[in-house]
């Protein structure tokens, strides 16, 4: 079965310093780092997708140093970096054709955030018929607020993963890929 890799919008502004930093962004960096080095071992292809926003979005603004993609998921010479502009990294892009050119069957999905294009993306790719890996301890979440509550960020990633693993990807932790 052939598989990719998608790293989804591991970005400066998700991380501290940044316009929206995320939980813990470092940890989750890190290990897609490993994913990431895995595939590149196992000559696998990788897709990086990188979210560009218009000027005045307040974070992820096409160039901008927000906007630049981090080490350690940095991409290698030779290796697809798609940009969009919305959370689903499919809508608007040429992820789909890519995947479908390459023969893959599996997408294995790292990044930012869990709650958010992580989500959009393993949904669509499972809808488009691909068979979905969310790989959940290389991805990172905000903590988000509802009806007057504060959902802690580990609850807010804890939720989201729950819910992708019901139907739409199969939930496998970084080790178990590398």
């Amino acid at each position: 079965m052939s598989r990719a890799l998608v790293i989804v919008d591991i970005q400066r502004d998700y991380f501290p310093g940044g316009n929206m930093p995320l939980h813990e962004p470092e940890a989750a960096a890190e290990k897609a780092g490993r994913v990431l080095e895995a595939f590149r071992k196992a000559g696998d292809p990788v897709i990086h997708v990188q979210h560009q926003s218009p000027a005045g979005a307040g974070f992820l603004e096409e160039g901008t140093d927000g906007a630049e993609i981090m080490a350690p998921v940095t991409p290698a010479d030779g290796e697809v970096v798609i940009q969009k502009r919305a959370p689903n990294s499919f809508l608007r892009t040429d992820l789909e054709q890519r995947l479908r050119d390459l023969h893959v069957e599996e997408v294995v999905v790292v990044g930012m955030m869990t709650s958010m294009c992580v989500d959009a993306t393993t949904r669509a790719g499972a809808d488009l018929g691909f068979r979905m890996t969310l790989v959940p301890d290389a991805c990172a979440a905000p903590g988000l607020e509802f009806g007057g509550r504060d959902v802690d960020a580990q609850d807010v990633h804890a939720s989201f993963v729950a819910a992708l693993g019901q139907f739409y990807a199969t939930v496998t932790p970084a080790a178990e890929l590398v």
